[in-house]
């Protein structure tokens, strides 16, 4: 049994060896086992992927590690947070917390940051790429609200998109009645953000700060149901608070996304991630996604287009691979994406649930994760669904 699969945090029982299985990217990737600190998590529903990212979660937190989850669609990660001491954020049509994404960029050259993330939002209110002229359009109106406010909110760069500043425009070289609608677009699109359907989200100054020492923060979007858009944009708002709490803390932290299909399919949200990846070593941080299968890629985009390089450059920039049961007609998918060889390969369909193959760079482990019987009505998700005896065999 290779010496280091006990480092880290405690997770099951090595199937092959009988012996523990830990793990800990951070003092992995500095004993040169892996390449990059990010992990994948696939399994078909019900087969206790989201059990495994919940235990790993509390149990790094134990050994000194943080946790944040930038967007929790379904809700369940507050009790999470609750039970180790964390901060759950909810946003939501009818709740209080209001959050400024252009508040978490301050610092010596805010406007880039914030000009980034607008083009982002504004690339998913409007849902194409922006040109060149609207670009130009946005940065004008971003600096116009930032002389007026030195934290200005996205509905002060609303007013300005809708009349631009006429020295400005002449500096720039265009008429003023061109720059206007150089930005009519973008100022439909992020009217959803200050008199549309959401409202009193974003368009304010934040009620909330981020505290960069929380053992867990958790931003639950539950409240935002089945919106699709919403939930990329209250995403891609929330990654601005991440860009900043990570700028201000250097703790070892996890970031985790789950349910991450729903996301990958919004190119702006994906670039914003793939640059969290890239920078994952030089903050400290490691990221999981979380997928049901490696055909969620399909509905991304076509073989070829920049939303399928995007998320399949986010698959490569993770050297640990923990794969779940999947169904008899993924397992080809499944091997090409994540180079499995064929013994690898012909384990997934037989997997029994909780037990999962752990592919890294150097080798390969068979793990069954144990929970301890305090976890299990705080991480499994189907707990009711269950009798107590087969808790207590997990």
């Amino acid at each position: 049994m290779p010496p280091s699969c006990d480092i880290g945090v405690p997770v099951g029982q090595d199937a092959l060896t009988g012996g523990p299985f830990g793990f800990d990217p951070w003092a992995l990737y500095s004993a040169g086992d892996l390449t990059n600190p990010n992990l994948l998590l696939a399994g078909v529903i019900g087969q206790g992927k989201s059990a495994l990212a919940k235990s790993l979660a509390m149990r790094s937190i134990t050994a000194g590690r943080s946790v944040y989850v930038p967007g929790d669609p379904k809700g369940e990660w507050a009790p999470v947070a609750a039970a180790v001491g964390g901060t759950v954020v909810r946003l939501g049509p009818g709740l209080l917390a209001r959050l400024n994404p252009l508040d978490a960029q301050d610092g010596p050259e805010p406007h880039g940051p914030r000009v980034r993330l607008l083009a982002a939002v504004a690339a998913l209110t409007v849902h194409r790429e922006l040109g060149a002229a609207e670009q130009g359009a946005l940065d004008a109106a971003l600096a116009t609200a930032e002389r007026r406010r030195s934290t200005p909110t996205i509905g002060d760069v609303l007013s300005a998109l809708a009349s631009p500043d006429a020295s400005s425009a002449r500096c720039d070289g265009v008429r003023v009645e061109d720059r206007s609608a150089d930005g009519r677009d973008l100022a439909h699109g992020l009217r959803r953000l200050v008199r549309g359907d959401l409202a009193g989200l974003f368009d304010e100054p934040s009620t909330e700060r981020l505290d960069p020492h929380a053992p867990m923060v958790v931003l639950d979007l539950s409240r935002l149901g089945s919106d699709e858009d919403a939930l990329a944009l209250a995403m891609t708002c929330a990654s601005a608070w991440l860009e900043g709490a990570l700028l201000a803390s250097n703790a070892k932290r996890w970031v985790i996304y789950d349910e991450a299909w729903r996301v990958l399919r919004h190119v702006a949200l994906v670039r914003r991630m793939q640059s969290q990846w890239k920078l994952s070593r030089a903050h400290g941080i490691a990221n999981l996604m979380v997928l049901h299968r490696l055909s969620d890629l399909d509905a991304i985009g076509q073989h070829g287009s920049e939303a399928r390089s995007l998320a399949q450059g986010l698959l490569a920039d993770c050297s640990t691979r923990v794969i779940y049961r999947q169904e008899s007609d993924q397992l080809s998918g499944t091997a090409g994406a994540l180079g499995l060889t064929r013994p690898e390969r012909d384990l997934l369909p037989v997997l029994p649930r909780g037990t999962g193959l752990w592919k890294m760079p150097h080798r390969t482990h068979v793990v069954h994760h144990v929970l301890h019987p305090a976890e299990v009505d705080v991480v499994d998700t189907d707990s009711a669904m269950r009798d107590h005896t087969e808790h207590e065999d997990r």
